[in-house]
């Protein structure tokens, strides 16, 4: 299934994709695909349903994330052997853990909103993981069990902020609109093999990422049951696994970085496509 929600902020609709690429109106069976929806039981209740029987979306507008309720925003940094030899750094022998504020995710078309002072704002498109049932202490073997779906993460980052300020990168990271999720959730069952996705990213019609899963040094089911060990994973955390080489501060021979009025587009095989423009540092454009 593809889940996604619609509608202006503060009433989104809950909605899913059917086979034609059509949106079909959960609205009469939940309130909204929330982290209780993502549960084992909450996905069956869904698949027991007749995508033909809902009613269509003619319209479906605004794209919010595509579920509400998101707990932990969790990231990895440095996942890739050949984004960190660009970065010119050592490859992990432990997967590096950061935190992405919950307030910076917004949905797939969202303004990417600068912030005040930037001048070193970069680009990531990763995948992310969507936990759908309690994850504490769990093995590699048993843990896919505990993801509910996947979908497209933008995980846009201040290097300043994040290289240059001291401290942790967190600060480079949860900057309001730096984490534009979706456009939709695809539950695991639609995605067999986690680690053989091709994904990509363009910055006004050029190109600069062009990657597979296939290269992440720390996969799902690793980074599940690692995080597993230091935090407990609930129903709607989300996990932005780390991205393959081509990021701005990576370009040669000088890096570049997002401008006011570039336009981003990203995807991941089976798992849709996004499209953001950066905007100057403007609050309005923030909380729409």
């Amino acid at each position: 299934m593809k889940l996604l929600r619609h509608g202006a902020k503060g009433a989104e609709k809950p909605g899913l994709l059917d086979a034609q690429g059509q949106v079909r109106d959960l609205s009469k069976v939940l309130p909204d695909i929330s982290a209780a929806t993502l549960t084992p039981k909450g996905l069956q209740r869904l698949r027991d349903l007749e995508p033909h029987t809902l009613p269509l979306v003619s319209q479906p507008g605004r794209l919010a994330v595509p579920w509400s309720g998101m707990g932990k925003f969790i990231a990895i940094g440095l996942n890739y052997a050949d984004h960190a030899a660009e970065s010119n750094l050592p490859v992990p022998k432990e997967p590096i853990v950061f935190m992405k504020a919950t307030s910076c995710a917004v949905g797939p078309n969202h303004p990417v909103v600068l912030p005040q002072g930037s001048v070193k704002s970069d680009w990531e498109v990763e995948l992310g993981i969507v936990i759908g049932s309690r994850a504490r202490y769990v093995s590699e073997a048993d843990a896919l069990k505990h993801v509910a779906g996947y979908c497209v993460v933008n995980d846009v980052s201040e290097r300043e902020y994040q290289i240059e300020r001291g401290g942790t990168w967190d600060k480079g990271k949860g900057c309001d609109t730096f984490g534009p999720i979706g456009p939709w959730l695809v539950t695991a069952d639609e995605i067999p093999d986690p680690q053989n996705l091709s994904m990509w990213l363009e910055v006004n019609g050029h190109r600069w990422q062009n990657g597979s899963t296939k290269t992440m040094i720390f996969g799902v089911a690793t980074l599940v049951s690692y995080l597993s060990r230091f935090m407990t994973l609930e129903p709607g955390d989300c996990i932005t696994t780390g991205t393959p080489p081509g990021v701005g501060m990576g370009a040669k021979p000088t890096p570049v970085y997002l401008k006011p009025g570039d336009v981003m587009r990203l995807g991941i095989e089976g798992l849709g496509e996004q499209q953001q423009t950066v905007h100057a540092w403007d609050p309005a454009l923030i909380d729409n």
